[in-house]
């Protein structure tokens, strides 16, 4: 019996060495995929917060800011007014941005004076800024059309209203409001009357003459005369013009006179000479140009009179003026 029980204890000893054996190999494999399964893990939240920073990082860039940074106002003319908005925008991020769409207003004590739309106005460079240039056109006889109060030769105020939409990466499509204010003419053109005709000098092949003119300026701002171009009809017949280099300043709602030289031949009039001569009153027309500078910028005005009737004057020998003599 001795014998059987000491072999039969044996197996015991060596299954249970087998099974402890086995059970360090389980835990060291556990152990070798937990450290294999931390580290994949450990991996993975690295890359997440990597990928968490440069999110915040883009993020915390902010928006593309942007101002109206100048108004312009390269062309006014009796029918319209070309202006050009500049507007400076600044882009943060480290990528280029697209300007998707500029939405642009103009209107004068809440009423709109035009609108308009630019679609897909260009690329603001990563770490740049860009200046956009919004051209707008405003046709005057759309707004006197349209509101009965605003005349001719008055200046009205403006507001400039402007929507940027830009697409910023992770932010997505931003708009970028922007105003602006400021004071638009209406010009109107001077009105012009040739008063009189004083002879320097007479003959019938050739007579030098000046133009004794008035300009009335009709406007609410002052204009400053540089230069004027014009032509002039007697009787029908043209006598010529001249381009003349002349400063003079036109105040608003004021009357200024300018005399402006004239040679001409007396024997292309006719018969209708001797009228003039006997000092009654001519038929004229003129007509030209005035190139001015105003507080809004240059301008051409035109000058135009048709109908009007003046005199030919000669002037007394000791220079004086003669417009208190009869004529007969």
């Amino acid at each position: 019996m001795a014998s059987y029980s000491s072999r039969d204890d044996k197996p015991e000893i060596a299954d249970r060495d087998a099974k402890e054996k086995k059970s360090d190999k389980k835990k060291k494999e556990g152990e070798n995929d937990e450290d294999d399964e931390g580290g994949f893990i450990d991996r993975v939240k690295d890359f997440i917060h990597d990928i968490g920073e440069k999110i915040e990082g883009a993020i915390g860039f902010g928006k593309p800011t942007a101002d109206v940074s100048a108004i312009h106002i390269p062309s006014i003319t009796l029918e319209k007014a070309e202006i050009v908005v500049d507007v400076l925008i600044k882009n943060p991020n480290p990528v280029p941005i697209p300007l998707i769409d500029i939405n642009y207003l103009i209107e004068s004590d809440g009423r709109k004076l035009v609108s308009g739309l630019i679609p897909d106005a260009g690329t603001i460079h990563a770490h740049g800024e860009e200046t956009v240039k919004v051209p707008v056109h405003l046709v005057y006889d759309d707004i006197k059309n349209t509101y009965d109060d605003i005349k001719p030769g008055s200046i009205i105020p403006y507001r400039f209203k402007v929507d940027l939409i830009v697409d910023v990466p992770v932010l997505g499509r931003l708009t970028l409001p922007l105003e602006k204010t400021g004071e638009i003419p209406i010009p109107y053109k001077p009105d012009v009357d040739v008063e009189k005709i004083k002879f320097q000098a007479f003959s019938f092949e050739e007579t030098v003459a000046v133009l004794h003119v008035k300009l009335e300026n009709m406007n609410d701002f002052d204009l400053g005369l540089n230069a004027l171009d014009y032509e002039i009809w007697l009787s029908e017949v043209n006598i010529g013009g001249a381009q003349l280099s002349q400063s003079a300043n036109l105040a608003k709602k004021g009357v200024t006179f300018i005399e402006l030289p004239i040679t001409f031949r007396p024997k292309d009039f006719g018969s209708a000479l001797w009228d003039m001569i006997r000092g009654k009153g001519t038929g004229y027309t003129i007509k030209g140009n005035i190139n001015v500078d105003t507080p809004f910028g240059a301008m051409k005005l035109p000058i135009v009179k048709e109908g009007g009737t003046t005199r030919l004057k000669k002037n007394k020998e000791d220079g004086g003026d003669d417009d208190d003599e009869d004529e007969d």
